[in-house]
């Protein structure tokens, strides 16, 4: 997000989490790791904050360090298109 102020912070935690969700779905190369989100965001914490909330909510699965988008996620990104 790069320090952009967006407006509330649920509303700046919610473009997060889209920032991340279109990474792990449009740039797929395989899984990221929480900290090469960080890196592309420029803040690790909100990349490890976003994954965590993304996570709960039942898009993306964590295994170790990895990240990737679930299939449901995958699906709904393929039914905006």
């Amino acid at each position: 997000m790069q320090g952009k102020a967006i407006g509330s912070p649920a509303e700046e935690e919610i473009a997060a989490d889209g920032e991340i969700l279109r990474m792990l779905l449009i740039d797929w190369r395989g899984p990221w790791t929480v900290d090469e989100i960080g890196r592309r965001m420029d803040s690790p914490v909100e990349a490890a904050d976003g994954v965590t909330r993304l996570a709960r909510a039942g898009l993306v699965h964590r295994l170790d360090r990895f990240v990737f988008p679930t299939r449901t996620a995958a699906r709904a990104a393929a039914l905006n298109d």
